[in-house]
């Protein structure tokens, strides 16, 4: 690599350092202080010549992690030291928070999930072993004047925006199959193109991900997910298998339509869907996970319910309820936490629910049973309801758009006048056993469920109207219960 190209990086990695991250110098000194060497590594530097340089700093070091610790004592304001079996110690000190990391060098074997930690004594040694030529260099700052290092010249692959490993890709991707589906997230999270080598490498060893852990796996799909052009993620996991071991419910969306079955690209729609709902996540407070979830998954039941209409058109009848049951199981394989589970799965089923709406005919009844169904994710089911919306026909859009729009503003209504958010019956547990002089048990349920059945219909009742309403319930009801007369 020419001089030009070091003086180039090492300027502009320490110029975003000076602006962003001021304390890594601070660290540098207390490590040179010990007689050792520290470097910026990997993604930092990469970010740091990008010009977006986040609060979270990877070095390199040759200390070993009990002198690494020792240090970052008496550096960090808190640290911890849990990765110590692989070589990296933590620490956090202001806004900023570090991994330091002794040289590595890795061995793995061939169906091991995780390395053989070996420390290293050279940070060439060290960068070989990383994963892409852009996560591959190093900024050396206990230098007299702070080194740029640059083995496998990274720098001229940001600036050609591609994505290369620095060994060959079979071997890299052996070591770590992992990182296959790194190379798919950095695509998607800084517009980069994949190098030919990386790409063939991909699909001839994406089984090699079935190793992998489902934690990490899911780990790397929600950056990916998250990530500002999801599209160009999963586009690459689709193209090269990858989908195919991790989420097959997306390649199978790929449906075969022949010339007499006309229906849309449900795995084109669905990514348009999700595009178009990352379009609205402002309303959300922005990047949100389990909308983009539910957008990518929403039609996965389509390909279980798929029936050809003879004379042509095809149907996908309760595709929701089975895309919901789909969501749910794949979620959990891959290790998500309950609650995102149940969020997601809750939206897939609600997903079609609006389209009862027409143009306006539900009752005040039906909206509140829309509410309630949606519960906390009545926003979220409000943007994917939004986003659902894919035609061409721009009078057709325009008009699901209004009609979405009277429904929202009707819900706003009825929850300024209803408190729609905090649905619940006009009395409570106590007060229906002290009016129908019962104890705890299934028949108190019962009650509140009538009780909830009438608020739903009738909106509020208040407390006097609402026990006329259960007294009545239950005289009927106990007399339905009665053995008939014998003559």
């Amino acid at each position: 690599m020419s001089n030009e190209k070091i003086n180039l990086g090492r300027e502009l990695a320490l110029q975003t350092l000076v602006e962003r991250a001021p304390l890594a110098s601070s660290l540098a000194t207390a490590f040179k202080a010990k007689g050792f060497k520290l470097a910026l590594v990997g993604g930092p530097v990469r970010d740091a010549i990008l010009g977006r340089l986040g609060n979270d700093l990877d070095f390199t070091t040759d200390a070993h992690p009990l002198e690494t610790k020792k240090i970052l004592k008496g550096w960090a304001e808190n640290i911890w030291d849990t990765g110590i079996a692989f070589g990296t110690v933590a620490g956090k000190r202001g806004d900023t928070t570090v991994e330091v990391t002794t040289y590595r060098s890795e061995k793995y074997e061939e169906d091991s999930r995780n390395p053989d930690v070996e420390y290293g004594d050279s940070i060439d040694g060290d960068l070989s072993r990383r994963d892409f030529t852009i996560n591959a260099m190093a900024l050396e700052l206990t230098s007299e004047v702070p080194e740029f290092i640059d083995p496998f010249n990274g720098i001229d692959d940001l600036a050609k925006k591609i994505i290369r490993t620095p060994a060959s890709a079979e071997q890299s991707f052996s070591d770590d199959p992992l990182r296959m589906m790194r190379a798919a997230r950095f695509a998607s999270q800084l517009d980069f193109s994949l190098d030919e080598e990386v790409v063939t490498a991909m699909k001839e060893m994406a089984g090699r991900i079935s190793i992998i852990s489902s934690e990490r796996i899911r780990d790397e799909f929600v950056k990916l997910l998250l990530s500002p052009a999801p599209r160009t993620g999963i586009t690459i996991l689709v193209e090269t298998g990858l989908a195919e071991m991790i989420l097959p419910e997306i390649p199978q969306l790929q449906l075969e339509v022949d010339e007499h079955h006309h229906h849309k690209d449900v795995y084109e729609h669905s990514i348009t869907v999700l595009e178009q709902a990352i379009a609205q996540e402002d309303r959300l407070g922005g990047a949100n996970l389990i909308l983009r979830l539910a957008a990518l998954l929403h039609d996965i039941g389509k390909p279980k319910t798929r029936n050809l209409i003879p004379g042509g058109g095809v149907s996908f009848h309760h595709h929701e309820v089975v895309g919901a049951r789909l969501a749910k199981k794949r979620l959990k394989e891959l290790r998500f936490d309950n609650e995102t589970i149940e969020a997601v799965e809750t939206l897939v089923a609600l997903h079609l629910r609006f389209h009862g709406y027409g143009e306006g005919e539900w009752t005040d009844s039906a909206v509140r049973r829309y509410v309630r169904d949606a519960g906390e994710l009545l926003t979220h089911l409000h943007l994917l309801t939004r986003a659902d919306c894919t035609t061409r026909n721009a009078k057709k859009a325009e008009r699901l758009s209004r009609i979405y729009d009277s429904l929202e503003a009707r819900i706003a209504t009825l929850m300024e006048q209803e408190e729609l958010s905090k649905i619940r019956p006009d009395l409570d547990g106590a007060e229906v056993m002290a009016l129908l002089d019962i104890k705890p048990g299934a028949e108190v349920g019962k009650a509140l469920d009538f009780l909830m059945e009438l608020r739903m219909e009738n909106g509020p009742l208040g407390k006097e109207r609402a026990e006329q309403e259960l007294m009545q319930w239950w005289i009927n009801r106990d007399r339905s219960r009665r053995p008939p007369a014998q003559n």
